[in-house]
């Protein structure tokens, strides 16, 4: 490992703060000041990715370096739009969009330095304009911009990056390699292991073709509380591994109504206690929206509720209610997700988000509720058992995580092993879902619940 991505290089263990504080100035100091046409950042869950994007961009505003942000969907650029806007009310920043109904964030409306446009030649001469890579795609330029930062680099497939690598001279590539892999619709066998494979991430062939860029990482998960990142560290990040921000007892979550007895309280009990939650269900093949596991999520999630929750961490002295937006579901699949929502619906409670991992990457939350991608298959297919999808499933919280599952994942896997055909050239993912899913269960069991309902 160079000093470049180890957080200790050139000294002792530091605290979170200033690990993470030495990441950002190198990271700063070699997108201002270095010689490289890029630099490439990878950021662990909750590492901070955005208040970087937002400090480089600042940073080479005030340089009076004209910039470009590429972003992967509308509410990216809307966020980081806004973002910026609050930073610098005096920063003219520009929002590109498209000419589709309701194209942007209305609260962009509200910031009088935030200047929106269908079209790149209205905002010339801003310091800093926002916009997709679809977007992008379309401008046409006659002078380039002198600098570029690429948000969710690895959500960006290489065909988008080629389709906008014209535009600018130099670029921040800013992303997390442990997250789900850029979609396409096309399969890409017969481009694996090119190094110009369209379907793969900008950053896995902007490395293929530019070994020598400065490669830094962020060091600290400012997300995951300490019982969670030893192991999403592990499990995803083996090679570029990091740790939270937090210690043991600088979260803790409480409930003002005892539990019941049943299944559903214990579980909530367990994850406040350790940060992690099993509640396992009977073995059996169901249905991909099984009835009896959309039930007990959305049990879970109204015990979440009914019990009076309240969250104590670093951002408050004070004990904050667990309310409805401060929870989350995930599944694997957008039935599950419909299933789940009706399901709560029939409590009475639609303020929760119910989403895909897909769906889900980016966003934070004090208690997650998890419908575990194998429970109750009778396979284990490349989609389950794709490690990002079960990264980002894992490490949505801040405090707590429940998982509910079938019993029987372990043997399932077991009776499974991988089977993926090795192409030459394509490096090797590791972990591999597989192995993934077997270090998250190992810890899992530790804090499993069995419930008959």
């Amino acid at each position: 490992m160079t000093a470049a991505l180890d957080p200790h290089a050139g000294g002792g263990v530091l605290d979170p703060g200033a690990a993470a504080g030495r990441a950002t100035d190198a990271i700063l100091r070699d997108t201002l000041h270095g010689t490289h046409r890029g630099v490439v950042v990878d950021s662990p869950p909750g590492a901070g990715k955005s208040t970087l994007v937002v400090r480089a961009a600042l940073e080479l505003a005030a340089a009076g370096r004209p910039l470009m942000i590429v972003a992967q969907t509308n509410a990216q650029v809307d966020d980081l739009v806004l973002r910026l806007a609050e930073k610098d009310a005096e920063l003219p920043v520009g929002r590109l969009h498209s000419s589709d109904t309701d194209p942007y964030d209305k609260a962009l409306d509200a910031r009088p330095n935030v200047r929106k446009s269908t079209k790149a030649a209205d905002l010339a001469g801003l310091g800093i304009v926002v916009s997709t890579a679809a977007k992008w795609a379309h401008v046409k330029v006659d002078e380039p911009w002198r600098h570029a930062i690429v948000d969710e680099a690895y959500q960006m497939r290489s065909d988008a990056l080629l389709a906008v690598a014209g535009l600018f001279e130099r670029a921040l590539f800013v992303g997390d390699p442990g997250q789900l892999d850029p979609f396409s619709i096309v399969g890409g066998e017969q481009w694996a292991g090119l190094s110009y494979d369209p379907s793969a991430s900008a950053v896995t062939t902007l490395l293929a073709h530019n070994p020598e860029l400065p490669q830094h990482r962020l060091p600290v998960s400012w997300r995951l509380p300490a019982s969670a990142a030893p192991l999403v560290s592990g499990a995803f990040y083996p090679y570029t591994p990091f740790r939270s921000g937090t210690d043991h007892g600088d979260r803790r979550l409480s409930f003002a109504v005892p539990s019941d007895g049943s299944g559903p309280d214990r579980v909530i009990d367990e994850a406040a206690g350790a940060g992690w939650g099993l509640l396992e269900l009977p073995p059996r093949h169901t249905p991909r929206t099984d009835p009896e596991a959309v039930h007990a999520v959305a049990q879970v999630v109204r015990r979440l509720l009914e019990r009076g929750g309240a969250a104590v961490s670093e951002r408050s002295d004070d004990p904050v209610p667990l309310t409805a937006d401060r929870i989350a579901v995930g599944t694997a699949h957008r039935d599950q997700a419909a299933s789940v929502r009706a399901a709560l619906a029939g409590f009475g409670i639609t303020d929760v988000v119910v989403d895909t991992a897909n769906r889900l990457q980016g966003r934070e939350y004090d208690v997650t509720v998890v419908l575990h991608p194998l429970s109750g298959r009778p396979d284990a297919t490349a989609f389950h058992l794709e490690t990002g999808r079960l990264c980002v499933l894992a490490s949505r919280h801040r405090h707590a995580c429940i998982v509910v599952c079938r019993e029987g994942v372990a043997e399932l896997l077991d009776d499974h092993p991988s089977t993926e055909p090795v192409q030459l050239g394509v490096t090797v993912k590791f972990p591999d879902g597989w192995e993934a899913n077997h270090a998250v269960l190992d810890r899992l069991s530790e804090h499993r619940v069995a419930w008959r309902p």
